[in-house]
């Protein structure tokens, strides 16, 4: 069988729009829809999805050179295998588990408590663009230990980095931008590198810069790719989670009044955001061999798109998939958090998202701090919502008005 001609395109601005009208489409119609302007496949179902994620011999991250690489400005995590990948990544989640987490958890508390003050006061914020950008920019920097100072230098050059990472089409303008951000995070971030190595601290900088692979210490190159790593991998969702919880949490008022009354079921919240609007909902892999979905062959070589969206609302994988409910019990709030996940939002197998358990932390926190003062909280008089992203996706504002805190 020959991959179905639907008549659309991923690329386009409807689809753009309304991701989330197409996938049922997709998962019956087109399981495996190539889009010729970028010759890549995309595959939609869950059971296809997972299988991309967890067989790592046939579906590489071989892509990521290309896609990743020239901004990162070196190899990032997700491209490593073997001895080097676990080591590596064992650094990184350290600086993301245990002791080191309670120490960020203060930090996350104290960056959201002042950003929080002024806004409260006035009883309306744009939860995306007043609170979350920044919020999720300079948690980042506190746990690279960067200047804070510096947040909107580095804010955007990794707006660069990050558009560069996540877009599907480029115009040469537009990379030439994406490249010359990376260049300039590189050369600010050379001098800290080399003062953290004199000089370590507790910031998982320091932590690259001392660590050791084989009995070797990373060069200048790896740690960059890193910490660059990071910084795309903590910000980018973060607001965007975090939006999107309230914006189904005051869809749902019903939900909205039971977490308020239950903080336990905050955790549920979140993983059921994850799950129906998923921050990150393209991940994209290369396909080492021949492989067949649904009676249609990827060739080897292959570019394979996985829409996390899509297969996080399969039917064959969640019930009533379409509806937002933090009580479903085919989620499992706990087993959310981890590589036992039933939706895929943080990926799957050995390339699973290193900063779950900080991620879920960060929100949950943020969250649990927001809900008792946002009083009587809906959105503001004459806002209209719009989502943007085919990589990753979320809200582009969300006004919200509630009442004051004197």
């Amino acid at each position: 069988m020959s991959v179905a001609d639907t008549g659309f395109s991923i690329l386009s601005e409807d689809f753009g729009a309304a991701p989330h009208r197409y996938f049922a489409h997709l998962r019956e119609r087109a399981p495996v829809h190539h889009e010729p302007a970028i010759d890549s496949y995309f595959l939609s179902r869950h059971e296809d999805v997972k299988r991309v994620l967890t067989d790592h011999d046939a579906f590489t991250t071989e892509t990521l050179q290309v896609r990743a690489e020239p901004v990162m400005r070196g190899p990032v995590l997700a491209q490593m295998t073997g001895a080097e990948h676990a080591v590596k990544r064992r650094i990184v989640v350290r600086a993301f588990t245990g002791p080191a987490l309670a120490d960020q958890i203060r930090t996350v508390q104290a960056t959201a408590a002042e950003l929080m003050a002024p806004l409260l006061a006035r009883g309306r914020m744009d939860l995306v663009n007043d609170f979350g950008k920044p919020f999720a920019i300079q948690v980042t920097l506190a746990l690279l230990g960067l200047d804070r100072r510096d947040r909107h230098k580095v804010s955007a050059w990794h707006s660069g980095v990050a558009e560069f990472v996540t877009s599907l089409t480029l115009a040469p303008e537009r990379r030439r931008h994406c490249m010359d951000c990376a260049e300039q995070l590189e050369a600010y971030l050379l001098p800290v590198i080399e003062q953290r190595r004199r000089d370590p601290g507790d910031d998982l900088i320091s932590k690259l810069c001392t660590a050791e692979f084989d009995g070797v210490a990373m060069s200048d190159r790896d740690v960059t790719a890193l910490i660059i790593n990071v910084l795309v991998a903590a910000a980018e969702p973060a607001d965007k989670t975090l939006a999107l919880l309230f914006k189904h949490l005051i869809d749902h008022p019903e939900q909205l009044a039971q977490v308020r009354r239950d903080p336990d079921l905050l955790a549920a919240a979140i993983a059921e955001t994850l799950r129906y609007t998923p921050p990150v909902q393209l991940i994209p892999r290369q396909a080492e061999e021949d492989s067949t979905f649904a009676g249609t062959t990827v060739p080897a070589g292959a570019t394979v798109f996985c829409m996390v969206g899509a297969a996080n609302r399969d039917p064959d994988a969640f019930t009533a998939p379409d509806t937002f409910d933090i009580h479903r019990p085919d989620l499992g709030t706990a087993r959310s958090f981890t590589a036992a996940a039933q939706h895929l939002s943080f990926g799957a197998g050995l390339h699973q998202c290193v900063g779950t358990a900080f991620a879920r932390a960060e929100i949950e926190t943020v969250a649990a701090m927001l809900l008792p003062v946002l009083d009587q909280v809906r959105y503001s008089p004459g806002f209209r919502y719009q989502e943007a992203g085919l990589y990753t996706r979320g809200p582009l504002s969300l006004a919200l008005d509630f009442t004051p805190v004197r």
